[in-house]
């Protein structure tokens, strides 16, 4: 065993799995506590309130020492018993306000999205803090914004410009001065409803004729950033320009993606970027597709999936209850191909739609 790692935040098994594999003895906190975090984990505690987060935290480390701790969504400016393997909390505050981050992203002249002048449509809307992109929206005029923001009251916005393009991104490990790109991938979003933006799979790699430039400019963001660890740049690829669009000072939502296709521990690329230690560009071995079906209506969930791992993940116990658009659970499928990879992870996501319903 390497040590005994704590994982907090809202949704932790990609991390967990991530160090489990690395040969780190793991234990977490978190939102869902579904049944492949039980796999990975010595002992695990649920919260449902992120405003519950800090004192679950402070409740497991008061039962076991631990060597370090890893933060995911939500857990990323919380302080700490334990010695924090990471982005420190004096760096990461903004880069959780969207604000702040295009301030940082003007001030290192990279192509990003404009802040647009009150009045001007279309905009992009999105809340100043929050993961994932779900509350993100397209707005077309002033009545559409006024109903916007009617459904998240009190909740402070950016408005961008609108670019078109292709959602990608760049997974980093920087040590708080230089950076290195691990992987590039095509990001799948819900397209549709409310949660049109949302994040809901990813396929790596992304060959694209616009990668080598995302590359240089994730290395280049990410090293400004004074980021420790694995971090993510979003961009929207147009017909020239990668947009860039955020930074997430944290684990990502393709860990999956990437460690299939490079065959990587992003755990302890993680673990040594933090020490200072960069790891070698890993070649890519196959691609990889991941994608999260949700709810289409509220439901209980009767079957048990565990059997069907390792194509699913983030596995719910039988008998969850789910409301319309809430995830259920990941399914992936690998290839020697892009399509290859994307035509397995259909057939699988056929086969687990036998037993969702």
């Amino acid at each position: 065993m390497r040590g005994r790692v704590l994982v907090a935040g809202f949704s932790t098994r990609h991390v967990v799995q991530s160090a489990a594999r690395a040969g780190y003895e793991v234990c977490a906190v978190d939102h869902f506590c579904d049944q492949d975090l039980f796999w990975y984990t010595r002992d695990r505690m649920k919260f449902e309130d992120l405003s519950d987060l800090p004192e679950t935290v402070d409740r497991m480390c008061r039962n076991y020492s631990f060597d370090l701790v890893i933060a995911t969504s939500g857990a990323e400016d919380l302080t700490f018993p334990v010695p924090l393997c990471g982005t420190p909390r004096d760096r990461v505050g903004r880069f959780l306000d969207k604000l702040d981050m295009q301030h940082f992203f003007e001030d290192l002249k990279v192509p990003v999205p404009r802040i647009a002048a009150d009045g001007k449509y279309p905009v992009m809307a999105k809340p100043r803090r929050g993961a994932g992109g779900w509350r993100n929206a397209v707005i077309r005029d002033a009545d559409k914004e006024k109903h916007w923001a009617s459904l998240y009251p009190d909740i402070p916005y950016i408005r961008q410009q609108v670019v078109d393009g292709i959602p990608a991104s760049v997974c980093c490990v920087a040590n708080g001065h230089e950076a290195r790109a691990i992987a590039v991938n095509e990001q799948l979003l819900r397209g549709d409803g409310e949660s049109a933006f949302g994040f809901s799979g990813s396929v790596t790699p992304f060959d694209h004729p616009l990668a080598g430039q995302m590359i240089a400019l994730a290395e280049k963001i990410s090293a400004s950033s004074g980021c420790k660890g694995t971090l993510g740049i979003d961009f929207v690829l147009g017909r020239d320009t990668p947009w860039v669009i955020e930074v997430n000072p944290r684990f990502q939502g393709t860990v999956d993606t990437v460690e299939m296709a490079c065959g990587c521990s992003l755990f302890q690329y993680h673990v040594n970027a933090c020490a200072g230690t960069l790891p070698e560009v890993p070649e890519m071995q196959e691609y990889a597709a991941r994608r999260i079906l949700f709810a289409d209506r509220d439901m209980t969930l009767k079957a048990d999936l565990k059997d069907l791992a390792p194509v699913v993940s983030d596995i719910p116990w039988p008998g969850t209850f789910f409301e319309e658009e809430q995830a259920i659970v990941s399914v992936s499928g690998t290839g020697k191909t892009r399509d290859e990879a994307l035509s397995v992870l259909d057939k699988n996501i056929s086969s687990v739609r036998q037993y969702v319903h």
